[in-house]
């Protein structure tokens, strides 16, 4: 089957329904158990606040995104066209860290069939990746250059130039205190497919990587949303577990009173000097209140940060997990194995928690007298007006201690230039966290510094032009109109024999043969 199409006809409506706990979102039920810690102040002061969202149910179950339904909801935001340095030679954009849309095309096609082409944003695939990019010797950032020619196409006149940024490490033991509150969706259609299975293992093992001197609160939402667990230090390790393990699916699925009642309580138990972050574990299907990001968020507290992590296929809603994130200022993983839930909560975690940067956008100079024409890789929802670049009070993304963040530019050289002249000039600006000073570095390139053929290029530049075809393809781009999966499988092993111990690097060569085979 070449795509999976998004028909919404009656028998899924009703699946949808019945999973999420039927057709009245006031059927509750609420298991708790001796391990379960109530919070009766804050409670009562968010049902007063949420009276208003605790009369949707009355009215019927709402569309997602504050649309109409859909099984799998995801967002059409279109290819980026190539645009000749004469009309316009700058290129601003926020810069985005989300990795969620790689691993829903990896259980796509475990599950054995190819992603829809608008679940695919190259840059997610890009970023799952490692880089390997130098740390920064100074400041926060580091930006890394470097171009070849590009190896897809007919015309040698193109070319690729991978633009990196690379954040500062901060040990575990250097990070603030940090106070998480799980914003827990039980809904019942996280009943499906053991979801909520998924979600208590993923945070046994976030909790695990915790400090003694961090605090955990939790928050669950079914078709209203209850305290369960106050903030509690991690040296109660056994309470906050018992708390996570205790969970069951109920009801339907209200995230609008669920991070109401998250915001709440993160502002009351939040410390000065630490980092108080929500952590909001869900499939996306919000069906009661709100269920548009912007309108969800308009409870959300100042400097308190949302991350998103999505679980389940078949009813899935990647558009609000991505945008609740975004709008945030958080990021968004899609967890679909216990390995991906150990590699975001584990290897990533420092990076998750400790936010090092604010609002930080990239704008890239094309010098016209050497560039003809020019077109980003994805990032089509992060545009930024080029008049805003400067602009501080425009919101942005957020960069966590120690990550990269990769974007790709296919570039088309002028019929002469001069190989010393700077080809492109990229800026990053972004503000301190902490003290709100805006910082602004910058880096070029010359042709001259390009290599002379994609093979000598270096082997992680090589893994993310093929892994940005492989999107390309994915999402039917126009520009990869004379290319097909067949054509990258040799070089997706080829690249793979440069790091046998990488084992996403592996599992993406698998994932690219996996897709093939479901294309004859």
């Amino acid at each position: 089957m070449k795509r999976l199409t998004q028909v919404v006809v009656l028998f899924v409506f009703m699946a949808v329904l019945a999973a999420c706990g039927g057709g009245r979102a006031t059927d509750i039920a609420e298991p708790m158990t001796e391990n379960v810690v109530h919070l009766p102040a804050a409670t009562a002061a968010y049902d007063v606040a949420a009276e208003a969202i605790m009369e949707a149910p009355a009215a019927g179950l709402q569309p997602p995104n504050d649309q109409a339904y859909a099984d799998m909801f995801f967002e059409d935001y279109g290819v980026n066209p190539f645009i000749d340095t004469e009309d316009d030679n700058l290129s601003t954009f926020a810069i985005d860290v989300d990795t969620g849309s790689y691993t829903l095309m990896r259980s796509y096609v475990n599950r054995g069939n190819l992603p829809p082409d608008e679940a695919v944003r190259v840059e997610e695939f890009i970023n799952y990746f490692e880089q390997d990019y130098a740390a920064p010797q100074t400041g926060a950032f580091a930006i890394h250059l470097e171009g070849a020619p590009a190896p897809y196409g007919e015309n040698d006149s193109y070319y690729l130039v991978r633009v990196g940024i690379q954040g500062y490490e901060v040990g575990r033991e250097q990070r603030p205190d940090v106070t998480l509150i799980f914003v827990i969706d039980v809904s019942g259609s996280m009943d499906m497919e053991n979801r909520l299975g998924l979600v208590k293992q993923s945070l046994r093992i976030l909790v695990d990587e915790l400090r003694p001197t961090d605090r955990v609160g939790i928050v669950v939402y079914g078709s209203n949303a209850r305290a369960v667990l106050e903030p509690t230090y991690v040296d109660s390790r056994r309470t906050i577990l018992n708390a996570i393990d205790s969970l069951q699916p109920e009801g339907a699925t209200n995230a609008e009173a669920g991070l109401m009642l998250a915001y709440r309580m993160a502002d009351e138990y939040r410390r000065g000097e630490g980092i108080t972050r929500l952590i909001l574990c869900s499939d996306g299907v919000a069906n009661v209140g709100n269920t548009g990001a912007e309108t969800i968020l308009q409870h959300a507290a100042a400097g308190i940060s949302l991350s998103t992590f999505g679980f389940g296929m078949g009813n899935y809603n990647d558009v609000l997990m991505e945008q609740l994130a975004d709008q945030g200022d958080g990021s968004y993983a899609y967890i679909d194995t216990l390995r991906e839930a150990e590699r975001v909560f584990i290897h990533d975690l420092t990076g998750t928690l400790l936010t090092i940067a604010k609002d930080a956008k990239i704008q890239v100079e094309f010098n016209g007298d050497v560039v003809e024409r020019y077109r980003l890789l994805g990032y089509e929802n992060r545009d930024v007006a080029d008049e805003d670049f400067r602009k501080d009070d425009v919101d942005a993304g957020e960069i966590g201690a120690g990550h990269s963040v990769t974007a790709l530019y296919e570039i088309k050289l002028a019929d002469e230039f001069d190989l010393a002249a700077a080809a492109m000039t990229i800026y990053v600006r972004y503000a301190n966290p902490d003290s709100g000073e805006v910082v602004e570095i910058n880096n070029a390139i010359t042709i001259g510094q390009f290599t002379a053929s994609f093979a000598e290029a270096s082997p992680r530049f090589q893994l993310t032009a093929v892994v940005a075809e492989y999107a390309e393809i994915l999402r039917d781009s126009y520009w990869a109109r004379g290319n097909d999966l067949n054509s990258i499988v040799f070089d997706a092993r080829r690249i793979a024999e440069y790091f046998p111990g990488d084992e996403d690097v592996q599992e993406f060569a698998q994932l690219v043969n996996a897709a093939v085979n479901l294309t004859r």
